[in-house]
This record gives structure tokens, C-alpha cells and sequence, in this order.
């Protein structure tokens, strides 16, 4: 294999590259198997390879050295060219300098002159110029115009120009003397100015932007420039109203104007902001007008809600505008421009707002009252009312005739949904409408008309006539519907308390009034759940009371003292079945008109009162062997029914009962072993001697002697 320099090109790989030098030589590799491999051959093929290999390198040390020589060479040629052009650099530089110094010689020497020129020059400007003003004079002064620029209509600039200095000059000569050209001069200049003005409107005509832009540089120094402007400002208005929508029409108005006004005036900022004034103060104010007179007196509710969208697009329209220079301080202008459309609106806003809201609230509750055919009664207020409340919170008498309102709440959560959209309506347009320091005041307004419509005369009422609807407890097959209205009023006061936290605390967080509604809330809440509680105590009574009547028309003395012990049948006693069945019927009524920890708390006094009416109710019967089992098993029931209470001291009181009646079958000489067990051993003594006592072996077994 030819040794050559190629061999050893990136990527090299000595093993592949002694790889392919064996399989190159003859015998070296493993063609022809192992009879075929000549080692010999393979040795002097690797020597005479290495005397190659040590050939070449000798080759290019040599070649490396030249090209370092070569290198060194040119280096320092290169070094010696760099230092010849840094001298004639320096020559160079030295030479712009002087260059540099002598230009700005000549150029003071050229500046002096020309201010010498120039102080020769003006004043000879301004005598030619003041010559040519006296001929001009002369002319208005002899009555007769003979010069061209006057004659000549296509120089009407280089007239507009003359007259317009003749006019100021004209301003500083005596009347008496100069009265007749004074005349003159100033007719001529109103001549000029309308013929100007009337070039500036034909221009606009043709949309000739350039002619419109001359015409108003020369107006620029006339009287009559503001009625150009006018003139421009009425032009852009024609056909500009095509749409039904004259708010989008002004935006697309002045967006269009806003792209030529800087083309055509020196101020576009003030032309603008002057076509803006003109049309809010004509366009916008007589529509507004026309919209909100027609209603304000006869449909109150037509009259906020084209308020509100007359506002809200104004307002909108506003915050486009304020894209455009219309000077430094543009959202104050925009805002008194908005204020003079609605400043005779804005004034008895809050007024005409509540004065709606209360009608309207009003309206919805008496339709709903009057669609139930129910006529409202009053709720007594005053001390007397006071004094009854209080004697029914704490004795639970009902003090007054029960009324019956046959299972209706008087709570429709329509009613809510209507009275809270009209709330909601209300504090969306106090938010817009009202100025910001009187908006916490105004949404506390409207605050208290919701609370006076929803909260008192719809939810207070109905707790209320519910209390007023409950039975006493000794009723029988009473109807136990307040329920329902605690789950209704839970509802729709949870609706409430969400619009107050979304609607109006947004509008009173940074306010003195928050913390005055905060207080407002807590009184309502308080106040319902006191009503509620009172009328969830009595319903518990009136529960009570319904099983105590079960219990005393089902219970028999024979039910637990039978006359044939060896035959009894029934698992359970019918009482027992009818007041379980009674039990998880008003369980699962509660679990259904309440949530969270309320549900737990009612269950948890429904059950002591319930084991409580056991407790008593056992207690008034003797018991036989038998009878004491069917107790048991009539306890046991108890027991399973109170487990759906899922309350653990519920089912402990119904445990502790049931260790209690096994006194009633225990044998007597284990009854002291059973009092001292895990369940009874912490009760009081003369409860177990209670039950014990209730047996019918008391006496002849001698019981008594067990407690003494």
C-alpha cells in the first residue's frame, strides 16, 4: 500500500489503518484460512512499511520548516509596511488639521460679511416693501385699484398679503383724517377674507387638499380664520349621519377628519377638538334630548335604561377619541363635553333610580301575592309585638291563633331572581351614572331598598307567617311545613349574600359605607336566624308532640306485660314501628331543607328530644320477663333509627338505653354485675333503681336491696 499524506486526513483511526495494511498484504490476513497466513511476510511488510512511514515524515518536517521560514519572512515585511502607514497617517492628520483651521477662518470671515450684508440688506428690504405699501395706499387713498395684484383674481394670495398689512397699518392712523380709506381698506380686506373663505369651502368641494391647505395659511392671519375652520367643520358634517347608530357615525367621522385635519391646518389639535365640541354639543345633546324627554316622565324604566346605554355609549365613544391629539389636557375636555350632554340627567339620577327600584320591587311582590290570591296581613310591630316575641322565644307558647296557610311558604325564588335582576340593573347603572364621590352613598341606597323588599317584607313576612303557621305541639296530624320555608330562605339568602359580595362591594370597599352595610347584613342575618331558630324549635316540639300522641294511641300496658308469656309473636311493638317510620320520615326532611353544620345541630336536638320522650315514655310501664325483651327489641328499633341521625351522641344516649332496659330481663342475682358494667357503670344510681323498679318482680324479688 502506497504511503501518502491523504492516509492521515481527519478522522484517522490507527487500528483501521492497520487493519487495512493486513488485509492488503498477501498472507497477512485471514483469506485462504489458517494455512495461508505467512507471519514472515506479514514482519517485513510492517518494516519496510515503518521506513515509509519514517520517509514521509522527514518529507514534511523539511516542508514545515520552509513554509515557518516563508511565514517569519512575511511577518516581518508586513510589520515594516504597517509602521511606513502609520507615518503617513500622522502626515496626513497633521495636514487635516490645518485644513480644518483655515475652513473655519473663512467660515467667520464669511458668517461676519454676511451679517454685514444682511444689515445692509434688511433695511433696504423694508423701505422697498414699505414703498410698495404707500403706492399701494396712495391707490386706496386716490379711490381707484390700478395695480394687477388687486385686478388679477389668480393673485388673490400676494392681494391677501398686502391688505392684510395694509389693514394693520390702517388700525394705527387717525379717523378723522383717514376715515375714507380706513373704510376702504377695511372693505377690501372683508372682500378678500370672503372670497379666501370662499375658495377654502369650493377646495373642500373638490377635495382638493393642497388648494384647502394654501387658502388656510393665508386665513391663518385673518380675522375671519375661526370661520374657516366653521366652514370646514359644517362641510365634514354633510352626509356623515347616514347610519341609524349616530355614535358609531361621529367615530368614523372623526377618524376620517383626524387623517386630513394635519394636511390641511397649521393647529390640527384645536380644529379637531372643535369639530369633537361641535358635534357632542349639537349632535349628541339634541339626540340624548330626544331619547330621554320622551320617556323621563311617563316610563321611569324606559327612561334608566336609555340612559344608561345613552351614557355607556358616550362614554365609549370617548375612550376613542382620546387616540387623537386634541391638545394637553384631553380627558378633562372629554369629560365636560360628556358632562354638559347629561349634567340636567346626572343631577336626579339617584332619585329617579330608587323611587324606580321601590315601585317595581313593589310591583313584583304584590303580583306574586296577588297570583297565591293572599293578602298580606300586618306584622305587628311595637312593644306589645316585642313582648310576645319574647315570651314565644323562650316558653315556645304560641301566643295567638295558628293560622292556616295550607303547606304554602309565601318564598318564590322567582320573585328573588326578579327583585335581585333589578338590584343588579340598579348598581350597574349607579356604578356609570353616579360621580365617584357620591357612589358609595347612592349604592347604599339601593342596598337598603333591597333589604326592605327582599329581606323584610319577602323573607321576614313568610318566616314570619311560617311561625304564625305553626301548630302547638298537643296538635295532632299537624302539617310541619316550615321546614320547607328554612330551606327556601337558605337558598335565597345565599342568592342575596352572592349579589352583595359581586355587586355592591365592589362599589363601597374603599369607603366609610362599607363597614355601615357590613352592619346592616349582620343585623338581617341575625334576625332571620333567630326567627329561624324559633321556628325550628317549635317544629322539633311539634314532632315531638306527634309521637308522644303515636306512642299514647298504639302503646298498650299489655304490649309489655302480656297475659300469656309463652305467646308472644311480634318482634316490636306497633307503636314502636309507627313512630320509627314517623322519625325517618322528619330526619330525612331535615337532611333535605338544610346543609352544612345545621343539618348536624337540628339532628342532634331532634335526637336528645327524641330519646328523651323514650326515656319518659318507658318509664311509665311495668314489665314482665317478656315484656322486658319486647322493650329490648322496641329500644333496639330506637336504636337503628337513630343511627340515621349520624350523630355519635344521639346513638350513645339510645346505647346507654338499651344497656338500661336489659335491667328489665336480667336475673336478680346478676343485676348488680350488669349496673356496674362498662355502659351503666358511670350513671347516677337512682336512674338504674328507676328502671329496676319497673319491673313486676321488684317486690317479690327484693330488688330494692341491690341500691341500698
Amino acid at each position: 500500500m502506497a504511503t501518502t499524506a491523504e492516509l492521515f486526513e481527519e478522522p484517522f483511526v490507527a487500528d483501521e489503518y492497520i487493519e487495512r495494511l493486513v488485509w492488503r498484504t498477501p498472507g497477512g490476513g485471514s483469506r485462504g484460512g489458517p494455512e495461508a497466513f505467512d507471519p514472515k511476510r506479514l514482519l517485513e511488510e510492517f518494516v519496510n512499511h515503518i521506513q515509509e512511514l519514517q520517509i514521509m515524515d522527514e518529507r514534511i518536517q523539511r516542508k514545515v520548516e520552509k513554509l515557518e521560514q516563508q511565514c517569519q519572512k512575511e511577518a516581518k515585511e508586513f510589520a515594516k509596511k504597517v509602521q511606513e502607514l502609520q507615518k503617513s497617517n500622522q502626515v496626513a492628520f497633521q495636514h487635516f488639521q490645518e485644513l480644518d483651521e483655515h475652513i473655519s477662518y473663512v467660515a467667520t470671515k464669511v458668517c461676519h460679511l454676511g451679517d454685514q450684508l444682511e444689515g445692509v440688506n434688511t433695511p433696504r428690504q423694508r423701505a422697498v416693501e414699505a414703498q410698495k405699501l404707500m403706492k399701494y395706499f396712495n391707490e386706496f387713498l386716490d379711490g381707484e385699484l390700478k395695480s394687477d395684484v388687486f385686478t388679477n383674481s389668480e393673485k388673490i394670495k400676494e392681494a391677501a398679503d398686502i391688505i392684510q398689512k395694509l389693514h394693520l397699518i390702517a388700525q394705527e392712523l387717525p379717523f378723522d383724517r383717514f376715515s375714507d380709506v380706513k373704510s376702504k381698506i377695511a372693505s377690501k380686506y372683508h372682500d378678500l377674507e370672503c372670497q379666501l373663505i370662499q375658495e377654502f369651502t369650493s377646495a373642500q368641494r373638490r377635495g382638493e387638499v393642497s388648494r384647502m391647505r394654501e387658502v388656510a395659511a393665508v386665513l391663518l392671519h385673518f380675522k375671519g380664520y375661526s370661520h374657516c375652520v366653521d366652514v370646514y367643520i359644517k362641510q365634514c358634517q354633510e352626509g356623515a349621519y347616514l347610519r341609524n347608530d349616530i355614535f358609531e357615525d361621529a367615530a368614523i367621522l372623526c377618524q376620517r377628519v383626524n387623517k386630513q385635519v394635519g394636511d390641511i391646518f397649521s393647529n390640527p389639535e384645536t380644529v379637531l377638538a372643535k369639530l369633537i365640541q361641535n358635534v357632542f354639543e349639537i349632535k349628541l345633546q339634541s339626540f340624548v334630548k330626544d331619547q330621554l324627554e320622551e320617556c323621563r316622565k311617563s316610563d321611569a324604566e324606559q327612561y334608566l335604561k336609555n340612559f344608561y346605554d345613552l351614557y355607556t355609549r358616550t362614554t365609549s365613544l370617548s375612550s376613542k377619541l382620546m387616540e387623537f391629539n386634541l391638545g394637553t389636557d384631553k380627558q378633562t375636555f372629554l369629560s365636560k363635553l360628556i358632562k354638559s350632554i347629561f349634567i340636567s340627567y346626572l343631577e336626579n339620577y339617584i332619585e329617579v333610580e330608587t323611587g324606580y327600584l321601590k315601585s317595581r320591587s313593589a310591583m313584583i311582590l304584590q303580583r306574586y301575592y296577588d297570583s297565591k290570591n293572599h293578602q298580606k296581613r300586618s306584622i305587628g310591630t311595637g312593644g306589645i309585638q316585642d313582648l310576645k316575641e319574647r315570651i314565644r322565644q323562650r316558653t315556645n307558647l304560641p301566643l295567638g291563633p295558628s293560622i292556616d296557610t295550607h303547606g304554602e311558604t309565601f318564598l318564590s325564588q322567582e320573585v328573588v331572581v326578579n327583585l335581585l335582576q333589578e338590584t343588579k340593573q340598579a348598581f350597574e347603572r349607579c356604578h356609570r351614572l353616579s360621580d365617584p364621590s357620591d357612589l358609595p352613598r347612592n349604592a347604599f341606597r339601593i342596598f337598603t331598598i333591597l333589604v326592605e323588599f327582599l329581606c323584610i317584607e319577602h323573607i321576614d313576612y313568610a318566616l314570619e307567617t311560617g311561625l304564625a303557621g305553626i301548630p302547638s305541639s298537643d296538635s295532632r296530624n299537624a302539617n310541619l311545613y316550615f321546614l320547607d320555608v328554612v330551606q327556601q330562605a337558605n337558598t335565597i339568602f345565599h342568592l342575596f349574600d352572592k349579589q352583595f359580595n359581586d355587586h355592591l362591594m365592589p362599589l363601597i370597599s374603599s369607603s366609610p359605607k362599607l363597614s355601615e352595610c357590613l352592619q346592616k347584613k349582620k343585623e338581617i342575618i341575625e334576625q332571620m336566624e333567630m326567627k329561624l331558630d324559633t321556628g325550628i324549635d317549635r317544629t322539633l316540639n311539634c314532632m315531638i308532640g306527634q309521637m308522644k300522641h303515636i306512642l299514647a294511641a298504639e302503646q298498650k300496658k299489655t304490649d309489655f306485660k302480656p297475659e300469656d308469656e309463652n305467646n308472644v309473636l311480634i318482634q316490636y311493638t306497633n307503636a314502636c314501628v309507627k313512630v320509627c317510620a314517623y322519625v325517618r320520615k322528619q330526619v330525612e326532611k331535615i337532611k333535605n331543607s338544610m346543609d352544612g353544620k345545621n343539618v348536624d345541630t337540628v339532628l342532634m336536638e331532634l335526637g336528645v328530644r327524641f330519646h328523651r320522650l323514650i326515656f319518659e315514655h318507658l318509664q311509665q310501664y311495668s314489665y314482665s320477663c317478656m315484656g322486658g325483651m319486647l322493650a329490648i327489641c322496641d329500644v333496639a328499633e330506637y336504636r337503628k333509627c337513630a343511627k340515621d341521625f349520624k350523630i355519635p351522641l344521639v346513638l350513645q344516649l339510645f346505647d346507654t338505653l338499651h344497656a338500661l332496659c336489659n335491667l328489665l330481663v336480667v336475673a336478680p342475682d346478676n343485676l348488680k354485675q350488669v349496673c356496674s358494667g362498662e355502659q351503666l357503670a358511670n350513671l347516677d344510681k337512682n336512674i338504674l333503681h328507676s328502671f329496676v323498679q319497673l319491673r313486676v318482680d321488684y317486690r317479690s324479688a327484693r330488688l330494692a336491696r341491690h341500691f341500698s
